[in-house]
């Protein structure tokens, strides 16, 4: 029987957008007061479904404002969704949004520690790990540098090393992996392989069509919020290309 880690039920995420232009608090507590504000609504994405099994390397294609970053965040628990569900089995690793977790205005090494809180690791352990952290991100000699000098590559090193520090079940990545350099990029590849191959599921949001085909076995492919096609990875990367 089949373990599934992740498991989408005809997932709909709708939002408002005000139709008006309202130019100050003031005004927009009146309206609201008054519900006198008026919305067009948005579906994000209409009835998606979808399984990821245990250990599977799972991606999520589109083009930009397909959704495919509000699905992530719904499976994260960011979001709830307007109807339907996503069900997830395990703990969970997001890698959604660059520098989520941190504080510009504190140190890599500051920072390393308040991740680490974040994700619920006890100190004592994170000063186990701390060498192993900067080796894998690479960022000797900027340990003392406060996070708003860095570049967005350096922050997404951080915080990959972070996330990927022990097994999680679920890792998810959405994008962060593109700003970084090439070397980077396939050291990161090399790390969620190995993941995978312990039994951590990976589900991926990426740009790079060759990145998905050479790290995930299966994909979805998301338009205007719309799934229109599953299965394995070439297959849905053709038709996404294609289409």
């Amino acid at each position: 029987m089949s373990e599934f880690v992740v498991d989408v039920s005809n997932v709909s995420m709708k939002f408002n957008l005000e139709r008006e232009r309202i130019n100050s608090l003031k005004e927009y507590t009146i309206k609201l007061l008054k519900r006198n504000i008026e919305y067009n609504e948005f579906y994000a994405l209409k009835n998606v479904s979808f399984s990821v099994q245990k250990g599977e390397a799972f991606a999520i294609v589109g083009g930009n404002g397909s959704g495919k970053s509000t699905m992530l965040k719904i499976i994260s628990g960011i979001y709830k969704p307007t109807s339907g569900s996503a069900q997830v089995n395990g703990s969970i690793a997001p890698l959604i949004e660059l520098g989520t977790g941190f504080d510009v205005e504190l140190t890599a090494k500051e920072n390393i520690f308040l991740n680490g809180a974040v994700l619920g690791y006890s100190k004592k352990f994170m000063l186990e790990k701390y060498d192993e952290i900067i080796d894998f991100s690479e960022l000797h000699d900027f340990i003392d540098v406060p996070l708003k000098n860095f570049s967005s590559g350096m922050v997404a090193r951080l915080g990959f090393s972070i996330a990927t520090l022990v097994k999680p079940d679920l890792l998810i990545v959405d994008e962060i992996l593109s700003v970084g350099d090439q070397s980077f990029q396939e050291k990161c590849e090399k790390r969620m392989s190995e993941l995978t191959a312990g039994g951590t599921t990976l589900l991926l949001v990426s740009h790079s069509i060759d990145q998905v085909k050479s790290i995930c076995q299966k994909a979805i492919w998301l338009k205007k919020g719309q799934m229109m096609a599953a299965g394995p990875v070439d297959d849905v990367c053709s038709a996404y290309l294609q289409g």
